[in-house]
């Protein structure tokens, strides 16, 4: 069982900023990565940023430069800074976690989290 908690959407104005955050639980042994997906109105889910064990970061190509992602280990806990919002960056914005369940399986597991609405408009 891996349990995705998201908090921190909302509406601001266009060059204003938000935090998004994500807490992974449940009968976890590691997780190898985090993430943060977006999915616009009327348009596909897409990658916005990752952050792997090691410390690496991805981010898309719309987001480099404003948003940065982070991870607290010992929390299990990812962030999303979102800086200079655009209203293209409108978006239900899903965390995903790459982990690997507790014993017995250890089986490798995706998990999402219930979405938040990120709403940029004057």
């Amino acid at each position: 069982q891996v349990r995705l908690v998201e908090s921190g959407g909302g509406l601001v104005q266009p060059g204003g900023s938000l935090r998004l955050s994500c807490t992974a639980s449940g009968s976890i042994y590691r997780i190898n990565a985090m993430g943060w997906y977006r999915q616009p109105p009327g348009k596909e889910r897409e990658l916005v940023a990752s952050i792997a064990d090691d410390g690496s970061v991805n981010y898309a190509d719309a987001v480099k430069g404003r948003f940065t992602i982070s991870r607290d280990n010992g929390k299990n806990t990812v962030y999303l800074q979102m800086n200079s919002l655009k209203p293209d960056d409108t978006a239900v914005y899903y965390c995903n976690v790459d982990a690997n369940e507790a014993w017995p399986t250890y089986r490798p597991r995706t998990a999402w989290g219930q979405g938040t609405q990120v709403t940029v408009s004057s």
